[in-house]
């Protein structure tokens, strides 16, 4: 293998996304090889991933607004005469280093979660012309989402890695017979640990991570942001616990700074709340997270970053890859999960708290005799993939 090519990468301001480019170099090792990054905000990848890798950054280029492009992709996709032509032209600089000395690592996990993702599809096919090897690097799919046409585009890895079991499953039960079970690369991210700052309290704060994201999802209007609010004040009243708010992504258009800062400005006389800033990366977040009590969050990485630094964690889950990785781990998603879609009442979050701050001593105990094996079982990934490459 001469080149790994990482692509389906959205940018690092979304730091579980960040914390997966980082565990697969760590994973990978691949020392000398050269290591292209596609991606969709350059800037951020320069940002938080350049001073520590030695990448080659491919952006996806993009093709906005009245563009002639844009216009005649559309217009081809109405006719149903070209369904990848925007493609063709966005993703030029991917098909120029393809070849048959290139591995192809799709590292976008719930890339297929969000609509027909037929610009991987794209990608794939143009590594299937070229000769590249491919792999589906730590993914989550939504079994009711496995169409036909998906179906026909999985086939074409020459390596699935599920990284929870309802999606292997769901891989299998489809005859999928290229795909193996292993935990998120994110479960072996480095946790930096940086000071504190004035407020939070090693081993006495309550971690809490919101999303815009998973507050689209719920089903009862502003009850998300409702349960939060209800939450911080019963810890306040009822605990001398900390409260630290924990963003994860932030995206103009997907900023968890955005319902955290309203949070904060809520509770920020209390003197009890800390709100982090934008500027930390993914290792110092997870350095964070790990000295808290307990962790409450929406976002998937933030709490693999709890998960595997040992701290009691519930995830209001939206989605396959929470409730998976809970089984997993747990297995069983009952107290690990609270499904934003079976929110109904600000008063389940307090109870689903209560709970998990009654079990921590068991889950402490748990997750400290589970995860080395579990982090162990996400590395030897590498090892799957060095096979892989064996076999060229």
């Amino acid at each position: 293998m001469k080149r790994l090519l990482l692509y389906a990468h959205a940018g690092s301001k979304n730091h579980g996304c960040e914390a997966i480019v980082r565990s697969t170099m760590k994973i990978l090792k691949p020392g000398n090889t050269e290591v292209y990054l596609a991606t969709f905000r350059l800037q951020e990848d320069i940002d938080f991933l350049a001073s520590d890798f030695n990448l080659n950054f491919i952006p996806y280029k993009r093709y906005e607004g009245m563009h002639p492009i844009r216009l005649m992709d559309a217009g081809l996709r109405k006719l149903k005469l070209k369904q990848d032509f925007l493609f063709s032209f966005s993703q030029k600089a991917i098909k120029e280093n393809l070849d048959e000395n290139t591995l192809c690592l799709s590292i976008g996990g719930d890339n297929y979660c969000y609509g027909i993702p037929r610009w991987i599809y794209h990608t794939n096919n143009l590594a299937a012309q070229k000769g590249s090897k491919t792999v589906f690097w730590g993914c989550s799919v939504e079994p009711e989402a496995i169409n036909d046409e998906m179906l026909a585009d999985l086939r074409k890895y020459s390596l699935i890695i599920a990284r929870e079991s309802i999606t292997y499953q769901a891989f299998l039960d489809k005859g999928l017979t290229n795909t193996i079970l292993l935990p998120d690369p994110a479960f072996t991210l480095d946790a930096k640990i940086l000071p504190l700052p004035k407020g939070f309290a090693e081993g006495n704060t309550i971690g809490l991570n919101v999303s815009p994201l998973v507050m689209r999802n719920e089903t009862s209007g502003g009850i998300v942001f409702k349960s939060y609010v209800k939450l911080m004040q019963h810890i306040i009243d009822t605990t001398d616990s900390q409260i630290a708010l924990v963003p994860h992504v932030l995206w103009e258009h997907d900023n968890d700074m955005v319902p955290l800062s309203e949070l904060y400005g809520l509770f920020k006389t209390t003197g009890r709340v800390v709100l982090l800033d934008g500027s930390y990366n993914c290792m110092e977040l997870k350095g964070f997270i790990s000295r808290c009590k307990l962790f409450i969050g929406a976002r998937t990485h933030a709490t693999i970053a709890a998960y595997s630094t040992g701290v009691p964690t519930l995830v209001i889950g939206y989605s396959v890859k929470a409730r998976g990785i809970a089984k997993d781990i747990f297995g069983s998603e009952a107290g690990h999960i609270l499904p934003v879609q079976k929110l109904e009442q600000s008063e389940q979050l307090i109870s689903a708290y209560q709970e998990l701050d009654h079990a921590q001593e068991d889950i402490r105990k748990h997750l400290a005799q589970f995860m080395p094996g579990y982090i162990e079982s996400a590395c030897s990934a590498g090892r799957h993939v060095g096979n892989l490459i064996t076999r060229q």
